[in-house]
């Protein structure tokens, strides 16, 4: 279908490939993430995919301080005296540092890689694909931002019989919408809250845009899915969430939501790339009874619901 339209050149960040996953679609996928997000969650468990270049990554339990990064930095932008070790204002995150780093203290986060080096890492998992109805889904960051490489990448993966999936917050210009959308067979749609003061202060971002193109992927996908992240403080509440499940409901094209509970698994991320965790350590997770009270009212719209992410 899309062999003679197929781009195998295109270039992308890709930070991370994620094999023999059961959830982000059906039966056994392999989710590939993108680097680069218009959005800063607050609570983001992959605060390594907001930018959209490469980074380095310091973990300091692996370090033995060596001295070789010192060595082969030609910026003197590694210094052991400083808390995070590296001056984010003299490092321009070329690698040269990782590379001589044995320990694997110092990791690049990203690398750059073609439609055709993506596809051929993925072949060596069409066979569970096949036995299980699974396929590749597109994560992120959001996907959207690399919307070149999202697209010719869902072409390539069409091409090969592979079941496509996209997880998106839906913050994209419309003909990025009409490129993208279309090539895959599941769209995995993020809605944080309705209430837009909220929606800024906690992401960054306005959700106009977010809730108006809704309405277009919808229409343009074959299959939505709507994931609600529950946050503690933002949207863990009766009240935020009906208010997401009726105007899900208004959409009329989906018959599916996710619940997806708040975590702090990406937390160590953050101290590896010198940043602060801007979400209160007092924050805990739901608990069973608050998830179960979220999926009730869901349900109580007459629409399917799942607490996790399938």
């Amino acid at each position: 279908m899309f062999e003679n339209d197929i781009n195998y050149k295109e270039k992308g960040v890709v930070f991370n490939i994620q094999r023999f996953s059961v959830n982000d679609g059906p039966g056994i996928r392999t989710i590939v993430f993108l680097k680069g997000c218009p959005l800063s969650c607050t609570w983001c468990c992959n605060p390594e995919s907001q930018s959209t270049y490469k980074q380095v990554m310091f973990n300091s339990e692996n370090c033995n301080e060596c001295g070789n990064c010192i060595k082969v930095c030609k910026r003197d932008a590694i210094n052991f005296n400083n808390e995070y070790k590296i001056d984010k204002n003299k490092c321009i995150n070329c690698g040269e540092c990782v590379d001589k780093c044995y320990s694997e203290a110092l990791l690049m986060s990203g690398d750059d890689m073609t439609v055709e080096e993506v596809i051929k890492l993925i072949k060596k998992d069409s066979i569970h694909f096949r036995k299980s109805g699974g396929g590749v889904t597109l994560s992120g960051g959001e996907p959207l931002m690399q919307w070149k490489f999202a697209s010719q990448l869902l072409k390539a993966c069409k091409s090969m019989g592979w079941n496509t999936a996209i997880e998106t917050t839906g913050f994209a210009n419309n003909n990025i919408l009409e490129e993208v959308i279309p090539l895959a067979d599941l769209v995995l749609l993020d809605f944080k809250h309705i209430d837009n003061s909220k929606h800024i202060k906690f992401t960054g971002v306005s959700n106009e845009t977010i809730l108006n193109n809704a309405k277009t992927i919808v229409k343009l996908a074959e299959k939505v899915i709507a994931r609600i992240p529950v946050i503690p403080d933002f949207n863990c509440d009766e009240n935020s969430i009906q208010e997401i499940v009726e105007f899900v409901k208004s959409l009329k094209y989906i018959e599916e939501i996710h619940l997806l509970p708040y975590h702090v698994f990406g937390l160590n991320k953050y101290t590896c790339l010198g940043k602060s965790y801007r979400m209160p350590k007092s924050v805990m997770t739901p608990t069973d009874d608050v998830m179960e009270k979220f999926k009730n009212i869901v349900e109580n719209y007459e629409v399917k619901c799942s607490i996790g992410g399938n």
